[in-house]
């Protein structure tokens, strides 16, 4: 193929060696020069000027444009007849009799009902609301400021109970005497604070304190405490019931429990009670032996990997049989049931002199305990005791209790699963939440009455607006209205369409019909406007090759690539042989985007048909620098003011490792908008940092007083490269991924970051900023009055069930095609610039329609989405990494405890300015 060898140059044979990564600290002389922005200076020596925190922006006023449409919502009114009273909040302190603090989770709220039951006249008849750990609040006071009392709980659910197997026999003897332990605690109940219900009334009115928040936080622990007192798992603000129709078995012994989230949300229309269904994982009760066989998917106890059972068991609670007791798995014994020996206490029938027997846990409970025994002689038991006086009890008398949490990551098919069986539609999602409300019965709940909260029973009316969708604009000047939501590109031809020359096929897959595929692919890319030549080759993997581990089957892959072709190829088309999660993605990303900065789009095709081709021509266009479609205002360019003045759009989210995986380095992606007055195309910066840590730390990264190795200095160069050597006037920044409570640390943490960037690229350069907040893990859902469809897309709400000062808004861009739509919620803490309501509303609607990967509005502005494909692939590098290896070869940034957090490789120059994670 002679295309190639101009690459090449023809002077050596396959691919030039690896091109040396950018170190962090060099920008390429050429982008210097371009910029030409003022040299840093350093800090002049002047009194340090007062920081200013900045709090949200209040709202302007509410937008007017669309079609007006009426609506339900899930949130029910809540009215407060006794604003006058006070909720008195106290610190608990609860010891056990010798002083030593209890711990355990779940004691509290036991021992603070019994303190309850047994003090009420002491305590002058007042109810409780016990958060179930160190604070308590009543309406109105208590007697005395400090209070102390003593109670005794009397419990059968312990650890040390009615004799099990235990080298502990003179306990063992003890217990048999008294079949219950009893435990003596010490409670102190101290005044802390007084919570003015009128602090309730104020956020109304749009003066949100700490006290208010308190208020609010109080009436939310009455109903997690109302909650508890049935019975309920309580996740956060969810609580779960153990009813048989909660339950949807997911596979590997694991279960989602529906159940209910609550939460109380200070609204322009008062205050409100916002009730969703909420899904949880927990693992299927039932014998213990089920559990294993259903976890580790094996036929038989004998074919069980005990090792793995170990690790899965601990901590899980259990009832043993005979008694029924409760326990909680510490760990396994070390020999099976049959020879595993502990030492039995027992008096001679002669002399009655205490001997020791050493006795098999199999021989106590079958000769001792009459207890019949069919299986667990040949497995481990149960350990239920501490490190140095293990409890034994066999495999079969355990039974795992109800409504355990599992907290780790579920399998794709486990995913698949639960989102197919946890999926209501918006009808039947309205039937079990009126239901849910009924059931819960607030209404005598003596807490809410005492205070004179009362909570309609009623969804919430609000008013919506269907916003018009944008304008497109494809190939050939065709103009296009997608309608709900939709287009597509029959007939139609990509607006900037790529040239594929160079490029080869890879395979990996033993099923595909390579042949056919790259016959297909290339009639469709004509079809779209995408000259697609033949490829260069096809590499079909050896077949000895695809026992070996991924990182060696793809080395070996690439040495075959370089000896066969001629240059470095512009694209790799790579298939895979499993559609999720193969092994062979992150080395292969790797392998292609850091060592030699080629571009490479992996499928695992089960059916080829156009629709397929089309969406993966879609993503290869992007990725090669074209564009598929764009916005018509766009194009004209006619954005309000993003188009008048140079602008940058900013995405920022930050991907966490697995639940249950605390070592997993967090990974923080910035996406920015490059080549203004395009908001179309994206590059990505990403970066490592502590494992759980929300808020990005590499923004700004001050190396010396000349260098800056943080993600905004490399995107804002990018832009004045890609910008006709223009800086950006407007910086529009989206942030995904953030609770309420950060909101404050994105405004003046992250926020000053990015501030000091452009500071230390220029000193004189003051860009205007706009700070917005996507998030969508709420739980306000939205419903037509008279239809059982979801709303339809671009419908937007920003009145009523909105905060009562502060600027935010829901979105449905998308049109929700499974279940019930769950609209974005979008608040603007900051905005310089000085939209107009409409105009925002409409920016924020708009970055829903450029999402290059699909032909639908997508449910949240595509630059959050980008940011958020970018963290996920470039944390696929991650897998493969030996951690010590990676943190000293890429100068690892060490976190607090000293534990170094490895690097993520630098892409290549030539893929790191592209749409590589698209």
């Amino acid at each position: 193929m002679d295309s190639h060898d101009g690459e090449g140059n023809g002077s050596h044979n396959g691919l030039p060696p690896p091109p040396p990564i950018i170190p962090p600290d060099v920008v390429p002389e050429r982008a210097v020069d371009d910029v030409n922005l003022a040299e840093p200076v350093s800090a002049p020596h002047e009194p340090p000027k007062k920081k200013i925190t900045r709090v949200p922006v209040a709202r302007k006023g509410l937008g007017s444009k669309g079609q007006k449409i009426q609506l339900l919502t899930n949130h029910f009114k809540v009215n407060i007849t006794n604003l006058d009273g006070q909720f008195f909040h106290y610190s608990v302190a609860i010891t056990y009799e010798d002083g030593r603090p209890v711990d355990a989770k779940g004691v509290g709220r036991k021992v603070i009902d019994k303190v309850h039951e047994t003090y009420i006249s002491e305590l002058d008849g007042k109810d409780f609301a016990y958060d179930g750990e160190k604070s308590l609040f009543t309406f109105g006071s208590l007697p005395r400021n400090k209070l102390e009392f003593t109670v005794v709980l009397e419990e059968l659910a312990s650890s040390r109970n009615n004799g099990n197997a235990s080298p502990d026999a003179d306990g063992d003897r003890k217990r048999i005497r008294r079949p219950y332990q009893s435990k003596t605690f010490i409670v102190q109940i101290s005044y802390a604070a007084k919570v003015p219900m009128q602090a309730i009334a104020n956020a109304l009115r749009g003066q949100e304190s700490e006290n208010s928040q308190e208020a609010i936080r109080v009436l939310d622990i009455i109903l997690r405490q109302h909650a508890s007192k049935q019975g309920c798992l309580l996740v956060r603000q969810s609580f779960f019931h153990n009813n048989p129709r909660n339950f949807a078995d997911v596979g590997a012994g694991i279960q989602g429990c529906r159940g209910f989230h609550s939460s109380f949300r200070s609204t322009q229309g008062g205050l409100s009670l916002n009730i969703d269904v909420s899904t949880t994982m927990t693992i299927k009760p039932g014998p213990l032996v089920d559990f294993l066989i259903s976890n580790q998917n094996v036929q038989d106890p004998y074919s069980l990997d005990w090792s793995k059972a170990k690790r899965t068991l601990k901590n899980l609670r259990i009832k043993a049989a005979p008694s029924n007791t409760e326990y909680k798995i510490t760990g396994l014994s070390e020999s099976i049931c049959k020879d595993q020996l502990f030492s039995l206490k027992k008096k001679s029938k002669n002399d009655g002199e205490v001997e020791n027997l050493e006795v098999t846990v199999y021989d106590y409970f079958v000769n001792h305990r009459n207890i019949e025994l069919q299986y667990s002689g040949d497995f481990p038991c149960i350990n239920v005791g501490k490190p140095k006086r293990p409890t034994y009890i066999p495999l079969e008398l355990c039974e795992l209790v109800p409504l355990q949490r599992y907290t780790k990551a579920l399998t794709n098919l486990q995913r698949a699963s639960l989102v197919e069986k946890s999926r209501q539609k918006p009808k039947e999602r309205m039937e079990v939440l009126s239901d849910a409300l009924k059931r819960n019965n607030y209404g005598a709940e003596p807490m809410l009455r005492k205070c004179g909260v009362t909570i309609s029973s009623n969804f919430t009316q609000v008013e919506g607006r269907v916003l018009p969708a944008p304008r497109l604009k494809f190939g050939n000047g065709e103009e296009f209205f997608p309608r709900g939501g939709r287009w597509n590109f029959n007939n139609k031809k990509l607006v900037e369409p790529a040239k594929i020359q160079r490029w080869a096929v890879v395979n990996f897959s033993a099923r595909c019909d390579t042949h056919n595929l790259i016959k297909d692919l290339i009639k469709c890319g004509n079809m779209k406007g995408i000259s697609v030549e033949e490829p260069f080759h096809v590499f079909e993997e050896n077949q000895q090759s695809r026992r070996a581990p991924p990182v060696v089957r793809v080395e070996k892959m690439f040495a075959e690539i370089q000896s066969k072709l001629p240059g470095a190829p512009q694209f790799l088309l790579c298939l895979l042989p499993e559609r999720k999660n193969s092994d062979l993605y992150g080395p292969w990303k790797k392998k292609n985007l850091s060592e030699y900065g080629i571009v490479t789009q992996c499928i695992a095709p089960t059916r080829v048909n156009d629709q397929y081709l089309t969406n993966v021509l879609l993503k290869i266009n992007a990725k090669l620098g074209g564009l598929n479609s764009m916005l018509s205002i766009e194009h004209s360019p006619s954005i309000p003011l993003v188009s008048k003045a140079p602008t940058i759009i900013l995405g920022m989210d930050v991907s966490h490792g697995s639940p249950g995986q605390s070592d997993i380095p967090s990974i923080a992606a910035v996406v920015s908008s490059r080549q203004w007055p395009l908001i179309s195309r994206y590059r990505a910066s990403v970066r490592t940092q502590s494992p759980k840590v929300e808020m990005i730390d590499s923004l700004f990264k001050k190396v010396s007083d000349t260098q800056d190795d943080g993600i905004i200095r490399e995107l804002l160069l990018d832009f004045y490269v890609s910008s006709g050597k223009r800086k950006p006037d407007q910086v529009i920044i989206f942030r995904d991924g953030v609770s309420e409570s950060q909101f404050n640390q994105v405004l003046n943490v992250e926020l000053d970051q990015i501030i000091e960037a452009c500071k230390f690229l220029d000193e004189k350069w003051n860009p205007k900023f706009v700070v917005i907040i996507a998030q969508k893990n709420h739980h306000t859902k939205f419903f037509q009055r008279d239809s059982p469809d979801n709303v339809p897309p671009g419908t937007i709400i920003d009145n009523r069930i909105c905060h009562p000062r502060n600027n935010d808004f829901y979105l449905c861009a998308h049109a929700g095609m499974i279940g019930t739509t769950r609209p974005t919620h979008y608040h603007v803490l900051l905005d310089e610039v000085g939209f107009s309501p409409d105009d925002l509303q409409d920016l924020v609607h708009s970055l829903s329609y450029v999402y290059q990967r699909s032909t639908t509005a997508i449910s949240v502005v595509a630059p959050v989405c980008y940011a958020h494909l970018a963290a996920t692939q470039m944390g696929q590098f991650m897998k493969f990494e030996d951690t010590s290896e990676t943190s000293s070869s890429h100068g690892g940034v060490t976190t607090a405890n000293a534990v170094p957090v490895p690097q993520l490789p630098r892409l290549q120059e030539n893929v790191c300015n592209s749409m590589f994670f698209c």
